[in-house]
């Protein structure tokens, strides 16, 4: 996997709606509207369904990402 990034956190142990607000945050990150990100949120939350990206927690900055799996 390469260089760490914190600690992955299992999407089953994650309730849904925290879920939602951590790809809401994430997909607004780059100025999107979050009235227009709908597809966005549901495009990353296939990407975790898929295993193709995961959820991360970094302890030093107290946040949440989600980052691309290495193939």
């Amino acid at each position: 996997m390469g260089q760490q990034r914190g600690i992955q956190i299992p999407l089953d142990q994650v309730a849904e709606d925290t879920l939602r607000g951590v790809i809401e945050e994430f997909v607004t990150r780059d100025g999107t509207e979050l009235s227009d990100s709908d597809t966005k949120v549901a495009q990353v939350r296939e990407l975790l369904r898929r295993g193709q990206a995961e959820l991360w927690y970094d302890s030093k900055t107290r946040t949440c990402n989600i980052v691309a799996k290495d193939p």
